[in-house]
């Protein structure tokens, strides 16, 4: 049996906002950098240990990473980031306030943009600043996989080879794995895990800087899951 802990990032100056975020690279919040402490201490707390670390190329999540391997005295252990770990893409939606957003458009078209495996928000432009391929950080990526809008089902689409290429070799090299990430990300490899349907997949909300525990048999099927708490 293998553990795999899932964390989603602290809380965001945008998440504080109420503002999309997708890929804007935003810091934590004072509350934020806290979460990931105390999410560092619970941990430690009930003697979890790690081998290796994953994340996102955005500081949100690389953050929250440090400061909860900080408290653990984990902060040798090698992180791999990749961009497809990254939060779902918004497209225009990004920077935009949620309730805003809602007044514009609707709830229910906001709940089938936030919520909907297969509907995508509005696309931005290559000429937007938003656009990832202004951005250095992601130089390595082709222009296929620049998104200018993102569904749940595209996000999984990105998550699940680095999932497959890099993290589950880890786990059955019997390396002890922690992956800090984001709601969207996290939520495409939890349906992945569960194999939940898409209906089963839009109820379901991650708190931030919360460790979400995996028990794996020798397969990676879940044989139990839980918060720690």
């Amino acid at each position: 049996m293998q553990k795999l802990v899932l964390i989603r990032h602290g809380e965001s100056v945008w998440n504080k906002e109420n503002r999309f975020t997708g890929w804007a690279d935003v810091d934590l919040s004072e509350e934020g950098f806290n979460q990931a402490r105390r999410a560092g201490k619970l941990l430690a707390d009930n003697g979890y240990t790690f081998d290796m670390g994953f994340t996102s190329v955005l500081k949100r999540s690389i953050k929250t990473m440090h400061f909860v391997l900080e408290e653990l005295e984990h902060l040798w252990i090698p992180v791999h980031k990749s961009w497809r770990l990254n939060e779902r893409f918004y497209g225009a939606l990004q920077g935009l306030n949620k309730e805003e957003t809602v007044a514009r458009y609707g709830e229910e078209q906001v709940h089938k943009w936030r919520r909907d495996p297969h509907e995508q928000p509005p696309a931005i432009t290559e000429q937007d600043e938003r656009f990832p391929g202004h951005y250095l950080r992601y130089n390595d990526l082709t222009y296929r996989e620049l998104p200018l809008t993102e569904n749940l089902s595209q996000t999984m689409d990105r998550v699940l080879p680095f999932w497959h290429e890099h993290i589950v070799p880890a786990i059955k090299d019997n390396k002890k794995v922690i992956i800090c990430a984001h709601g969207n990300s996290l939520r495409a490899l939890i349906q992945y895990i569960e194999n939940l349907s898409d209906e089963d997949v839009t109820k379901l909300d991650i708190p931030t800087a919360t460790p979400w525990v995996y028990e794996l048999d020798d397969r990676l099927n879940s044989i139990r899951h839980y918060y720690l708490e």
